[in-house]
Formats: structure tokens, C-alpha cells, sequence
């Protein structure tokens, strides 16, 4: 039916402007819940700057998610979405076995740049196989988006590099909490 991975029972050849619609709001709730609990669960451990870093992550996917809201509305007003949780996994959001305690901000940017990167390559697949020609105008859309983030992630990533009091000395295995022999 579909090459693109994480998403089953999408057919992108027959794809709709209203199902591409659905599919990138669910997308953007997808990475914006879990930038939500990694940036909690971080939070729990201590580690505030990438926790916070997370949460501006959610807050950016949250402003896209809403903008293609907002454009679905418009369009089709509250017709009941055709792509649900089910059909996408992962096609945004952070693995979660990403996240480690005591996480440095410069390895909360690194997933980050994965998952914008896993983005920018699924909407460019998508494109790809998509016919509808407003479809394909929207995932060329989410395609610069992506890229967009991506070199925001990048930008941030180079100011880390010069930031002295950015990630901790040594190895961040040195802080794990995991039980150690004596």
C-alpha cells in the first residue's frame, strides 16, 4: 500500500489535501506530546536546561500543529479526521530510549536534530508519492518547515559549542544512577 516507514494504512498515491491535512496535525501532536513528557521527565531528574530545551521543542511543534489546524478548519471545517495515532509512530517524535538521566543540553539538541531530521525525510517521501496537487503543495510546505527547525536545532547547537558553561566535563555516564559494584 505505502513505502514510508511508521505509517500503516496511509496510501500517500491517493492521498487527499484533507488527509495530508490530518496527517500532519497528528504528526506535529505526536512530537509535541512527546517533547511534553521527555522535557518532564527530565525535569524529575534534575537536568532544567534540557528539560527546558524540550519544552520549547513542544511549544514550536504546538504553533505548527495549530497553523495546520487553523488550515484544515478553513478548508473542511469540522469534518471528522481520517488519520489517527494508529496510522503514524515515530515519524517526529524522539525515540524515547534517546532520553538518559542527567541529559546535557548539547544531547537533548542531538535528539532533537534526529527527530526534525526523521521529519524532514518522511514529509520528503511523502512528497514524493503524493498525486493531489494541493497535497503536494503542503507537504513541500512541511518539508522547509522541518528544514527550518532543523537549522534552528543547528544554530543553537553552534552557540552551545561556544557556550563555557554549557554541558558538564567528563562523561555524562559518570552521573548515571544506575547501581554500581563496589
Amino acid at each position: 500500500m505505502n513505502s514510508l516507514p511508521c505509517s500503516p494504512g496511509v496510501d500517500f498515491k491517493k492521498l487527499s489535501l484533507m488527509e495530508a491535512l490530518d496527517l500532519a496535525v497528528t504528526v506535529e501532536e505526536e512530537a509535541r506530546d512527546r517533547y511534553v513528557e521527555l522535557a518532564d521527565a527530565l525535569s524529575i531528574a534534575h537536568t532544567p536546561e534540557a528539560s527546558e530545551f524540550f519544552r520549547k521543542m513542544a511549544r514550536m511543534e504546538e504553533k505548527h500543529r495549530v497553523a495546520l489546524l487553523t488550515k484544515r478548519r478553513a478548508s473542511f471545517g469540522d469534518r471528522p479526521s481520517t488519520v489517527g495515532r494508529l496510522q503514524i509512530f515515530d515519524i517526529e517524535a524522539p525515540d524515547y530510549d534517546t532520553v538518559r538521566v542527567f541529559m546535557t543540553v548539547r544531547q537533548a539538541l542531538e535528539v532533537a536534530l534526529q527527530s526534525e531530521r526523521k521529519a524532514r525525510a518522511f514529509f520528503k517521501a511523502a512528497l514524493a508519492e503524493t498525486t493531489d496537487l494541493e497535497a503536494r503543495f503542503l507537504f513541500a510546505e512541511l518539508v522547509a518547515e522541518e528544514s527550518d527547525h532543523e537549522a534552528y536545532v543547528l544554530a543553537e547547537l553552534a552557540r552551545q559549542a561556544t557556550d563555557p558553561w554549557g554541558d558538564p566535563p567528563g562523561d555524562p555516564a559518570d552521573y548515571s544512577d544506575e547501581p554500581v559494584s563496589q
